[in-house]
């Protein structure tokens, strides 16, 4: 050995390394499997998020429809527009009932007018393709979302009326070009000719409309620097451009979120995976120190000793990452239909070799990460160990090598966050998050495990008192089990949690006397008639509201040009582009509240009138009390003051606004109203709103009801993408417990045959080790519950505003469930321990 002692023999370390793994390959493929689910999910998403970026590309055309769109409040069609033009298409879209003649019901859709040949890239997806045909003839015919054709048993041939005119049914739409299947679920379409919009007699002064222009352009135009060059027209006629190249970044941001988001929660899976290898290596280590001493006897040094364990996690490390690379590969083809209702492009799967080798390198820097901590130990075996069993492996204080190894873990971790992320602050409160749980997990275990052995039940019966010292003695499985089952635990109900609290957000609106159905666009001449149709179906007029239609012309006197022109001025540009949808009134509605200032009910003539503005909306405008603003107010100029500063509800079924007037300025001003009710029950509000929308056609109507349905889809949908990948933690943290059991069997094996020679029988070992179990699996569920509480709680107080209350039910599935699984796993593992007799095992060991 004198050679190895002047340096480190490569090919004698490899033999070493290698040939000590021909009986433990089975353990040492065992734990670092926990890392195999991790990468796969990790591989799975990021090949998935390439692919995804590839189609997006590819189909940036038929996503847009066209080379170039134009978007404004108002016809676009007059814009010139000095690019070689080939063909043009005008788009309106806003927001009306319609009725469908085959149920005799209604619901609230995007009406989509559309003249042209629009999409002049890709094909508008009907059913059949010759509807088309009828359509573009521009015939009194409509494309019909299938949803809505589902919900009404519509068939192609029947009829839909829309305000004032009725359709026939030409072919069933399934989604609109650049459109996910999630948004149609919101918003169903109704295509209707463009030439019947002003007969349906939806449209007219005050109407919410989005005009859209498309364009199909010559391949020598290039759109994005016509763009460049004319930002100022496009700013100063209220035009949005849409581009290709746009809709790509713009495609591609949106989505980048996504998959980032789903790569952080496997990496969770991964983190939960190597602390799952943490400690196994750390059990499989102990045993080690023996054959270490042995080394050290011979000559090798500590550092040699190292090695030789550090390359046998390395191979296997690698042999784990491959394997969940190639699982990763697997899965990916799995994420198009779990992600379908979410992509507005179909995307066909392909092998994305950077994503497989970063994964690879991922779960091999991972695995070598976590494993130096307990691999360490072994620099400070004694080779005393050979001959005195209580010779020290090391004082177990932290030095600094070990602090360094701390140090990298987390420094890796928010790197790779980051490296998800992209935002600095994003990654450091991910990284701070993990540490927190992990924190409150380490104080859970230690705190359970003080408890134990300074309350220990004395009085209670042996095989009770033998299941609770099982939790604090050497080789426990306390810590990591509460840090693998636990943190698994916490995210999938964080998202029962979230999705829970959002629809109850939704549903507690309509409770009580609280509004759950809300009629807007209705004319003067209609508001007695509604009123008086209401009281017929002896439904309460709980609110009624004007609206009036205006534009701001300045702010404390600076106007837009002036606010543009001076870089000085904080006042930004889009508060001058808007259209404000403002109402008045004498009293502040029920979901109104004074932040500040003084509300003032009824103007004084010859005065500034006094305003009240949403406080948040006032903020991200700059604007506070006694600001003065001018209105433009239907060609009218009128001169306001802010008097007060309001905090509105937004989340009820209400007309709220971001700014009120007083009574006795604007009610001679153009206007429409918005009306809310209370309807007990759903058939009522279907009888109502059939009878509405045949005596007034033009009014529309919100029903909460149809609301909560959809948000109960939508969160549904989106709830089990994330328990989907969520559902990788878990399984890691029960594979963790699977190897953390059979590791530790050595240990247990001691133990058993003690208790079995002093006399234990089978049915006792059986209740030892099922009790065991259960107060593990019981507190790693209950400690997951608690993090995902804590979290949900966050999350309500300072992003949704909410009160959470978790129901119980959740909390008692998910006990029962985790802490089940813990048991069974536990008790499938430690079986062969408990039913072969003592002396065989013995045997079977020598």
């Amino acid at each position: 050995m004198h050679k190895e002692k002047q340096g480190f023999n490569w090919s004698w370390l490899w033999q070493m390394a290698i040939r000590d793994t021909r009986k433990n390959r089975g353990r040492l493929l065992l734990f670092i499997s926990s890392i195999v689910l991790g990468i796969a999910a990790l591989v799975a998403i990021n090949s998935f998020g390439d692919n995804l970026t590839v189609e997006i590309n590819a189909q940036a055309k038929e996503l847009l429809g066209a080379d170039m769109a134009l978007e404004a409040a108002h016809d676009t069609a007059s814009i010139r527009i000095d690019l070689p033009i080939i063909d043009s298409a005008k788009v309106a879209v806003f927001a009306s009932m319609a009725t469908f003649s085959s149920a005799d019901g209604t619901r609230l859709t995007q009406v989509r007018g559309q003249q042209g040949g629009y999409p002049f890239y890709g094909q508008m997806p009907v059913t059949p393709a010759s509807a088309m045909e009828e359509f573009n003839a521009e015939k009194p015919v409509a494309l019909v979302d299938r949803t809505l054709m589902m919900q009404f048993d519509a068939v192609v041939g029947d009829t839909v009326q829309v305000g004032l005119m009725s359709f026939r049914i030409g072919g069933i739409l399934d989604g609109v070009p650049g459109q996910s299947g999630i948004v149609s679920s919101v918003a169903p379409a109704v295509v209707l000719p463009y030439a019947y919009l002003e007969r349906t007699g939806l449209i007219s002064k005050g109407s919410r409309v989005q005009y859209t222009t498309y364009f199909k352009l010559s391949d020598e135009a290039n759109p994005d620097q016509w763009g460049e060059d004319n930002r100022e027209m496009l700013r100063e006629s209220g035009l949005r451009l849409d581009t290709v190249e746009e809709r790509k970044r713009s495609t591609n941001r949106a989505f980048e979120n996504l998959t980032e988001f789903l790569g952080l929660v496997a990496f969770v899976a991964l983190l939960l995976g190597c602390v799952g290898v943490a400690s196994s290596v750390h059990i499989y280590m102990r045993e080690k120190i023996p054959t270490v001493a042995v080394l050290r006897c011979l000559g090798a040094t500590g550092a040699q000793a190292f090695t030789i364990f550090l390359l046998q996690i390395g191979i296997m490390g690698l042999i784990g990452a491959v394997v969940g690379a190639m699982l990763g590969v697997g899965v990916q083809q799995l994420l198009p239909l779990v992600l379908k209702d979410f992509l507005p492009v179909e995307v066909d799967t392909f092998l994305s070799w950077p994503s497989v080798f970063f994964g690879i390198l991922i779960g091999l820097m991972m695995a070598l990460l976590f494993a130096l901590l307990p691999i360490m130990q072994v620099r400070k075996a004694s080779p005393l160990l050979t001959i005195r069993s209580t010779a020290s492996a090391g004082d177990g204080r932290p030095d600094a090598i070990n602090l360094l190894v701390y140090a990298g873990i987390a420094v890796f971790i928010y790197l790779f966050s980051f490296r998800q992320i992209g935002n600095a602050l994003g990654a450091l409160y991910f990284t701070l998050g993990l540490v927190v749980a992990i924190g409150i997990i380490y104080l859970v275990s230690k705190g359970i495990m003080w408890m134990v052995r300074r309350f220990f039940p004395v009085s209670w019966g042996f095989v009770w008192r033998q299941s609770l010292a099982n939790l604090y003695r050497p080789h426990n499985q306390t810590l990591v089990l509460l840090a693998t089952i636990g943190l698994g635990t916490a995210l999938i109900s964080t998202v029962f949690y979230v999705q829970d609290l959002l629809i109850k957000q939704v549903a507690i609106t309509g409770e009580d006397d609280r509004p759950n159905l809300l009629l807007f666009d209705i004319q003067n001449t209609q508001l007695d008639g509604v009123e008086d149709l209401l009281q017929s179906f002896d439904l309460p007029l709980i609110q009624s509201d004007p609206v009036v239609n205006m534009r701001l012309l300045s702010i404390n006197g600076l106007t837009r040009s002036q606010a543009r022109e001076d870089s000085t001025v904080n006042y930004r540009l889009s508060f001058f582009n808007r259209e404000y949808r403002n109402s008045y009134r004498e009293e502040l509605a029920e979901t109104e509240s004074i932040a500040s200032g003084e509300w003032v009910g009824r103007a004084t003539p010859g005065e500034l009138i006094p305003i009240s503005i949403e406080q948040n909306f006032a903020r991200s405008m700059r604007v506070g009390l006694k600001d003065t603003l001018v209105f433009d107010v239907q060609g009218v100029p009128m001169g306001t003051i802010v008097s007060s500063l309001r905090k509105v509800e937004w989340n009820r079924v209400s007309s709220n606004f971001v700014v009120t007037f007083p009574a006795g300025v604007l009610e001679n001003a153009p206007q429409f109203h918005i009306v809310t009710t209370k309807v007990p029950s759903p058939s009522v509000s279907a009888k109502f709103q059939q009878n509405l929308i045949k005596t007034y056609p033009t009014v529309s109507v919100v029903d909460l009801g149809q609301i909560l349905s959809t948000v109960e889809e939508v969160l549904g949908k989106i709830s089990f993408i994330i328990r989907f990948m969520a559902l990788f933690s878990i399984l890691t943290g029960l594979i963790v417990l699977g190897g953390s059991v059979s590791l530790s069997k050595f240990q247990r094996l001691k133990e058993s045959v003690l208790l079995r020679t002093l006399g234990s029988n089978r049915r006792q070992l059986v209740i030892i080790t099922v009790f065991e179990y259960f107060i593990l699996g019981s507190l790693a569920a209950l400690t997951g519950i608690f993090l995902a509480m804590l979290a949900t709680w966050f999350l309500a107080r300072f992003s949704f505003d909410a009160n959470f209350q978790p129901a119980s039910a959740p909390v008692i599935y998910t006990y029962l469930i985790i802490t089940g699984l813990t048991v069974f796993i536990g008790f499938w593992n430690s079986r062969s321990v408990l039913s072969r007799p003592p002396l065989e095992i013995l045997r079977a060991e020598v």
